[in-house]
Protein backbone atom coordinates (compact mmCIF):
# COMPACT_ATOMS: atom_id res chain seq x y z
CA UNK A 1 0.00 0.00 0.00
CA UNK A 2 1.53 3.29 -1.10
CA UNK A 3 1.38 6.30 1.21
CA UNK A 4 1.59 9.67 -0.48
CA UNK A 5 4.49 9.76 -2.93
CA UNK A 6 6.29 6.86 -1.28
CA UNK A 7 6.33 3.58 -3.13
CA UNK A 8 5.21 0.27 -1.74
CA UNK A 9 7.65 -0.93 0.91
CA UNK A 10 9.41 2.44 1.24
CA UNK A 11 9.13 2.46 5.03
CA UNK A 12 10.53 -1.05 5.31
CA UNK A 13 13.35 -0.12 2.91
CA UNK A 14 14.24 2.81 5.17
CA UNK A 15 14.21 0.59 8.26
CA UNK A 16 16.37 -2.03 6.52
CA UNK A 17 18.87 0.61 5.38
CA UNK A 18 19.13 2.08 8.88
CA UNK A 19 19.75 -1.36 10.40
CA UNK A 20 22.32 -2.17 7.70
CA UNK A 21 24.15 1.11 8.37
CA UNK A 22 24.22 0.37 12.09
CA UNK A 23 25.64 -3.10 11.54
CA UNK A 24 28.32 -1.79 9.18
CA UNK A 25 29.28 0.96 11.65
CA UNK A 26 29.58 -1.59 14.47
CA UNK A 27 31.70 -3.93 12.32
CA UNK A 28 34.10 -1.11 11.44
CA UNK A 29 34.66 -0.46 15.15
CA UNK A 30 35.61 -4.07 15.87
CA UNK A 31 39.31 -4.59 16.56
CA UNK A 32 41.36 -6.63 14.10
CA UNK A 33 44.75 -8.33 14.06
CA UNK A 34 46.56 -10.10 16.88
CA UNK A 35 45.41 -9.52 20.46
CA UNK A 36 47.72 -8.03 23.05
CA UNK A 37 48.63 -10.02 26.14
CA UNK A 38 48.59 -6.89 28.33
CA UNK A 39 46.31 -3.85 28.32
CA UNK A 40 47.82 -0.89 26.48
CA UNK A 41 46.26 1.53 29.02
CA UNK A 42 46.99 0.00 32.44
CA UNK A 43 49.34 -2.89 31.53
CA UNK A 44 47.08 -5.43 33.28
CA UNK A 45 47.18 -8.94 31.80
CA UNK A 46 44.37 -9.70 29.36
CA UNK A 47 42.95 -13.20 29.96
CA UNK A 48 43.54 -15.73 27.18
CA UNK A 49 39.77 -16.33 26.91
CA UNK A 50 39.22 -12.62 26.14
CA UNK A 51 42.04 -12.65 23.59
CA UNK A 52 40.39 -15.56 21.79
CA UNK A 53 36.85 -14.16 22.07
CA UNK A 54 37.76 -10.70 20.74
CA UNK A 55 40.44 -10.86 18.03
CA UNK A 56 42.64 -7.77 18.10
CA UNK A 57 41.72 -6.84 21.68
CA UNK A 58 43.93 -4.08 23.08
CA UNK A 59 42.27 -3.20 26.40
CA UNK A 60 41.32 -5.11 29.54
CA UNK A 61 37.62 -5.24 30.45
CA UNK A 62 37.87 -2.34 32.92
CA UNK A 63 39.63 -0.01 30.46
CA UNK A 64 37.30 -1.08 27.63
CA UNK A 65 34.24 -0.20 29.72
CA UNK A 66 35.72 3.24 30.46
CA UNK A 67 36.48 3.78 26.77
CA UNK A 68 32.95 2.73 25.78
CA UNK A 69 31.43 5.19 28.27
CA UNK A 70 33.62 8.00 26.91
CA UNK A 71 32.45 7.38 23.33
CA UNK A 72 28.74 7.22 24.16
CA UNK A 73 25.95 6.49 21.68
CA UNK A 74 25.65 7.55 18.07
CA UNK A 75 22.80 9.89 18.96
CA UNK A 76 19.02 9.94 18.97
CA UNK A 77 18.46 11.49 15.54
CA UNK A 78 17.45 9.82 12.31
CA UNK A 79 19.95 10.99 9.71
CA UNK A 80 17.78 9.69 6.88
CA UNK A 81 15.23 12.38 7.69
CA UNK A 82 12.04 10.48 8.30
CA UNK A 83 8.81 12.42 8.55
CA UNK A 84 8.67 11.87 12.31
CA UNK A 85 12.15 13.33 12.88
CA UNK A 86 11.26 16.42 10.81
CA UNK A 87 8.17 17.12 12.90
CA UNK A 88 10.11 17.50 16.16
Amino acid sequence: MATGWAGDGAVQDQIDATVKDGIERARRKLPAGPSLSHCEECDAPIPLARQKAVPGVRLCVTCQEAADEAVGNAGPYNRRGSKDSQLR
